[in-house]
């Protein structure tokens, strides 16, 4: 399938979600028997490929993307981690990002995500990041399991839930709204009164 791009043309493939990860009883042993490394998986979502019905320890190549977030979340659900983080170079899940009137989530339960079709304006970006971790939360064995996204410049501050956005099933009312940072005045103004003590 071909779609416009600008005046060019561009292959267009499906995008499914990846059903298994081959190697992840490699990553598990690094893991396990090598903890200060730090393993890269997933990368661009890995390479797409199918196990032939009749003979399924047969792969073939498939034409299609795996998306790196939704792979991401599925290897994080199959090393039954604790969390999973997703840095972006956007912060947190924004309402009406880049408007006036915009705010940042600070913790979000997934029913909230869904039920506001969060990141749905932005499929290309931002939806399949938030997709991804309501995934993650969903699926995850863990009690108090959480998914974060958040600015990779702040990654530790996510930790602490001092930036990006935390989604996890325990949120009253859905969503907790972070406060606006106040920036102090660089530039304050001199009165031209004389400054008068007591």
């Amino acid at each position: 399938v071909m779609k416009p791009d600008g005046e060019y043309f561009r292959r267009v493939v499906p995008s499914p979600p990846p059903l298994e990860i081959l190697q992840v009883e490699a990553i598990r042993t690094l893991l396990e028997q090598c903890p200060d490394l730090l393993p890269i998986a997933c990368g661009g979502g890995g390479i797409p490929v199918s196990r032939i019905p009749s003979n399924p320890r047969t792969l073939t190549g498939v034409e299609a993307v795996i998306d790196k977030d939704c792979c991401g979340a599925k290897l994080a659900n199959e090393l039954d981690a604790d969390a999973y983080i997703i840095l972006t170079d956007g912060g947190g899940i924004w309402q009406n990002y880049g408007k006036p009137d915009a705010r940042e989530m600070k913790l979000a339960s997934p029913e909230y995500l869904l039920g506001t079709k969060a990141g749905k304006n932005f499929p290309g970006s931002m939806g399949p990041k938030i997709q991804a971790a309501i995934d993650f939360v969903h699926n995850s064995k863990r009690e108090g399991a959480w998914a974060a996204i958040g600015d990779l410049r702040d990654a530790s501050d996510i930790f602490g839930n001092d930036a990006g956005t935390i989604v996890r099933e325990d949120v009253e009312e859905g969503v907790v709204w972070r406060q606006p940072k106040v920036v102090a005045d660089s530039n304050p103004k001199q009165s031209k009164e004389q400054h008068k003590s007591g």
